[in-house]
């Protein structure tokens, strides 16, 4: 089967996901007494957890079509891994509101850490997952290996860095969220260094090639 889609499936679920985050942010939510205004102000947990959220689901997106582009093309095996990928990206919607929810609550702060920490860290196992066995698999022929290699490295510290933040929160769940905020600015740059760096490869490759 081709990539096109597997792809256009998964943007669906993306789309449909990281619209539905907004849904973290409800004034309902306010557990402060007065005006809208300062029950907005109070809210400033779900501000965070739907940015954080948002772009954190919104690398994942970019990333996919970065691997998807290197496959040849797609067997049952691939298949499954990424439709567990896209159920975890499905929930992040949930553990975002649930964060959103109870941030201001001392006792029920570490579950909510707890819950969005292994949504991530399962994420991320299974994004990995599906690159792994993508890149052994169903690589193109004319994949560039330096490109390959690449992305396999800046992989690999997901899982530890969803896992050490996960864990983070049975000492300070605060701590936790910071720094699922962390890991989410360190892969939005990361993502653009590294796209500015294919760009390069690519144009490089361009120029090097004989006219036709």
């Amino acid at each position: 089967m081709e990539t096109g889609r597997v792809e256009a499936f998964s943007d669906g679920v993306f789309a449909i996901a990281i619209t539905l985050l907004i849904l973290a942010v409800g004034v309902d939510q306010a557990r402060a007494a007065g005006s809208l205004s300062h029950q907005l102000l109070h809210l400033w947990p779900a501000y965070i957890a739907y940015v954080v959220s948002f772009v954190t689901v919104g690398i994942m997106w970019i990333n996919h079509h970065q691997l998807f582009r290197h496959f040849a093309g797609v067997d049952r095996i691939l298949l499954l891994l990424n439709t567990f990928l896209l159920m975890l990206v499905a929930f992040t919607p949930f553990s975002t509101r649930v964060v959103a929810e109870f941030a201001h609550t001392d006792s029920d702060r570490r579950a909510a850490a707890l819950l969005y920490g292994i949504n991530f860290t399962f994420t991320a196992i299974l994004f990995f997952a599906v690159w792994v066995y993508g890149s052994r698999r169903l690589l193109r022929r004319d994949a560039d290996m330096r490109e390959v290699s690449g992305i396999t490295r800046s992989y690999l510290p997901g899982t530890p860095l969803y896992g050490t933040a996960t864990l983070l929160a049975f000492a300070t769940p605060i701590g936790s969220l910071i720094m699922f905020g962390v890991i989410a600015a360190f892969y939005a740059i990361s993502s653009a260094v590294f796209g500015r760096t294919e760009d390069t490869v690519a144009r490089t490759a361009s120029v090097g090639e004989p006219p036709s």
